[in-house]
């Protein structure tokens, strides 16, 4: 196996570098920084340019896989201009990595794996989403993701395996969405959003790194959720980062009105709600190493032995 990845230097992709180091896997990586590319044993950099639509083909040469994590990030204030470069990074991306494939003529291919998102599924404080929903959020986040996975669907043309993870909440200490909940809980500030009670699918950074291999490695295709089995409350999540930070929460809930005053419409973010399964994934056979919110956190921040019991919902879902 050689694997190209997108977005290698991204905190998904490091995660995902290492694990294909660790297990001796060449990796060819597409930067859009030519001060970043690298040629160190197995770990080759090649240049492209989506919004130009330029890549370099020499980057598909003896490529098996292709791991797709490119897009830029949906953590910056929602403008119009922002919004646009949101939507249109995932789109030129995948637009010119299926040129670039054409062009090159590689015909050793026989997997593609790329990047989504949870925030396809529309809100709801008691649904339980499968990867076999239909409704889309009608939110912003909802219009790119739903466009994302149309322009992924267009790599089925090739004679390759296709597949999608849906990624939710990754928890790392490296980067995301955690470092900046730790600081206000540190600082004695933390405190849940609106009522508290949206749920938040969360996935551990390395499950998330194990689950994109072993997609490729087990050559499955389709959708896939990139949670893990526990979903939880925004409520539950700030106590239990509380308590392995081992700070008190002392502050009222956080008002809806006042992170839109601060953040615009990307407050959505904070407050959207999603309960998703992981069902599917399982029963292809991985094995989550971090099922429990408690001892996801406490593999970052230490703490006593996770008490925690599972709280797997009671779901059977029906697969093929």
């Amino acid at each position: 196996m050689r694997v190209l990845i997108t977005g290698a230097t991204g905190l998904v992709g490091k995660a995902i570098v290492a694990e294909l180091k660790q297990r001796d896997i060449p990796i060819n990586y597409l930067t859009t920084r030519e001060d970043k590319i690298l040629k160190e044993g197995n770990y080759q950099g090649y240049f492209w340019n989506p919004s130009k639509g330029e890549i370099d083909k020499n980057a598909f040469k003896g490529v098996t896989a292709i791991i797709n994590l490119a897009g830029a990030t949906i953590s910056k204030k929602w403008t119009a201009s922002y919004k646009k470069e949101v939507l249109e990074s995932r789109l030129n991306s995948l637009r010119t990595l299926k040129k670039g494939l054409q062009d090159s003529g590689n015909d050793t291919v026989e997997a593609f794996v790329s990047a989504s998102a949870i925030g396809i599924y529309p809100y709801s404080l008691t649904t339980f989403y499968e990867e076999n929903e239909t409704e889309v959020d009608t939110s912003f986040l909802g219009e790119v993701v739903a466009a994302w996975e149309k322009e992924i669907d267009t790599f089925q043309s090739f004679n390759f395996k296709v597949s999608k993870i849906r990624i939710g909440l990754v928890l790392s200490n490296q980067g995301g969405a955690l470092p900046k909940m730790v600081a206000p809980v540190n600082n004695y500030v933390g405190a849940a959003f609106g009522s508290g009670e949206q749920w938040q699918s969360w996935i551990h950074i390395q499950d998330l790194a194990r689950m994109f291999l072993f997609v490729l490695e087990n050559g499955l295709k389709g959708t896939f959720n990139g949670v893990a089995p526990n979903p939880v409350t925004n409520a539950k999540l700030t106590k239990e980062l509380a308590k392995v930070l081992k700070k008190p929460l002392i502050m009222p809930n956080v008002p809806k009105i006042m992170m839109e005053l601060v953040l615009g419409e990307m407050a959505y973010l904070l407050f959207a709600s999603q309960r998703v399964s992981s069902k599917r994934i399982e029963k292809k056979g991985f094995i989550f190493n971090y099922k429990n919110i408690c001892s996801a956190l406490e593999s970052f921040y230490g703490g006593e032995e996770c008490q925690e019991e599972a709280t797997k919902p009671s779901y059977e879902g029906n697969y093929g």
